[in-house]
């Protein structure tokens, strides 16, 4: 006859996340508002825009002013109407590869770091030879492979960025899977997925889930990095490395690159001022502490 084991019994220690309330001031206050302001026009544009991204308005290579704000293309188009229709294409990209690659490295990194042995080291050595190239490079080279375009380059992306999640999570897992509580757990008869389930994952996903929040700039730029170099977004598409591309040919109508330039110089400071505020906050070398 075998007795249920109540694993109530075993304290867990408290998340971060529920200690306090995260208060933002200063820059992180700014890029906050900054990053809602951009969902917010990503998600409302369709119903507000002054006029189709796709359309002419007006004479081609026109400065700014005479009613268009910042100028417009070789082809007519409102470069300001552009740019801001470019949010719904880079900043949904953004969502899916950091949470393709957190769920993909996570999810590696936690069974490699709880599992040990003959698994832990094949999958590190994989994460090895993925992080040994640089990330642009190694977007690029399997972008080229799959074919041009935003869904491929998406894919490759995400290959390039879940090793990041994956040694940092294995790392959590294996310092976290020597303390006290666990011991406990594993002392009162917990099975090992109860243990790696609740009382080893919530403390280990603070410090992905907080360098995740500072990587959605960097994806933005390499999403833009890719269609400057003809590898993302194809034609007449208004992702914002496409329109560079469009104001590096026409070199001297400094407008039509300046916006996008504006609009991803923004979303990444705002990321980047945001994840600093966290990762500030929830102080990820004592987490669980």
């Amino acid at each position: 006859m075998t007795t249920a084991i109540d694993d109530t019994r075993v304290t867990r220690p408290a998340s971060r996340w529920s200690r306090r309330p995260v208060y933002l001031r200063g820059a992180s206050l700014v890029g906050v508002i900054v990053l809602a302001a951009w969902f917010f026009i990503a998600v409302t544009i369709p119903l507000w825009t002054p006029s189709d991204p796709l359309d002419a308005v007006g004479d081609r290579l026109q400065p700014p002013g005479n009613g268009v704000l910042m100028g417009t293309d070789a082809l007519g188009r409102d470069v300001f109407v552009r740019a801001l229709w470019g949010a719904r294409i880079s900043l949904p990209i953004a969502v899916l590869v950091i949470v393709g690659a957190v769920l993909i490295g996570c999810t590696i990194g936690a069974l490699a770091g709880f599992a040990g042995g003959w698994l832990d080291a094949v999958l590190m050595r994989i994460v090895d030879i993925t992080m040994a190239f640089p990330p642009i490079l190694l977007a690029m080279a399997i972008t080229a492979s799959l074919g041009p375009g935003l869904r491929n380059g998406l894919i490759a992306m995400i290959l390039v960025w879940w090793p990041i999640y994956a040694r940092l999570m294995r790392a959590q897992v294996m310092s976290i899977r020597e303390r006290e509580h666990v011991d406990s757990a594993v002392a009162i008869g917990a099975s090992r997925s109860l243990v790696l389930r609740r009382y080893i994952l919530p403390l280990s996903l603070t410090p992905a889930l907080v360098n995740a929040t500072m990587d959605f700039g960097q994806v933005v730029l390499l999403t833009a990095s890719l269609s400057f170099i003809g590898l993302g977004a194809r034609p007449p598409s208004p992702e914002w490395g496409a329109m560079i591309t469009e104001g590096a040919t026409n070199f001297y109508q400094w407008w039509i690159a300046a916006a996008a330039g504006i609009a991803i110089v923004s979303v990444v400071l705002g990321f980047n001022y945001l994840g600093d505020a966290l990762r500030d906050h929830f102080d990820v070398r004592d987490i669980g502490r």
